[in-house]
């Protein structure tokens, strides 16, 4: 493809295309696309684990009143880590359930913490959303030590990429009850039938959805055409990846 000027992906995440991007070739990816898609099933899970969703869509399938009192968002503290786009998309969402933002990102800016900071923020927070990019640097980023200091009780909801969470230290916090979880992505994915994340108690998993939604598709549209006029009239291009991405 001796003419290739572009890659343009239709997600934020570009993690697959980046060992293939030849010199000269601008990769591209889609942020800001997802962001209404994620944000709101980053909401959804949040109230469901809260409220205690799935314990009551299984005494339905029962036939049992299963009557009982549930946690609830109001009132408490969010962490979002990796506060970007989605980050943004998510806070606006949440402004109207009378919760603390707490923001981190990988650098400190205006209102933002630094994630070198974390060890200190963990412990504040009732719910842990992460929205990072799957790098180097955050492969394994949420490993025991980084759970630990969650408090009692805590809930993760994972809307970021499987391989950012180390799944064996996760599993042992959800099989003592310490600690619960939402994901969207897993690792490995698929999740094999057979993995005991399926029975692993205090969870709710949804198959890498987040972002499949019509709003995506038709943003994503809405995107692409307007990057490929920039790329023909010649004007800068949006959304170019470099550096440490």
């Amino acid at each position: 493809m001796t003419r290739l000027r572009l890659i343009q992906t239709v997600t934020a995440g570009v993690e697959p295309y980046l060992p293939h991007v030849p010199d000269g070739v601008s990769l591209c990816n889609a942020r800001g696309v997802h962001d209404a898609g994620t944000a709101e099933w980053a909401v959804g899970a949040m109230i469901a684990m809260q409220r205690e969703f799935p314990l009551f869509v299984r005494a339905q399938e029962q036939g049992r009143w299963a009557y009982r009192h549930t946690g609830v968002l109001a009132d408490s503290t969010v962490l979002i880590l990796g506060y970007g786009s989605i980050g943004a998309a998510l806070e606006r969402r949440l402004a109207g359930f009378e919760v603390e933002v707490i923001r981190v990102a990988r650098s400190a800016r205006d209102g933002v913490h630094a994630e070198s900071e974390l060890p200190d923020l963990l412990p504040r927070a009732d719910v842990v959303v992460l929205l990072v990019p799957a790098t180097a640097a955050t492969k394994g980023l949420v490993d025991a030590a980084f759970l630990a200091r969650m408090k009692d009780g805590a809930l993760l909801v994972n809307a970021a990429r499987g391989p950012v969470v180390d799944t064996g230290a996760l599993l042992a916090e959800l099989e003592s009850g310490r600690l619960r979880a939402a994901l969207d992505v897993t690792d490995p994915e698929p999740l094999p039938e057979d993995h005991p994340l399926w029975k692993a108690p205090h969870l709710l998993i949804t198959p890498h959805v987040a972002g499949s939604t019509p709003a995506s598709t038709r943003r994503a549209l809405v995107y692409v055409e307007a990057q490929l006029r920039r790329l023909h009239d010649g004007r800068p291009l949006t959304n170019i990846i470099s550096g440490g991405y």
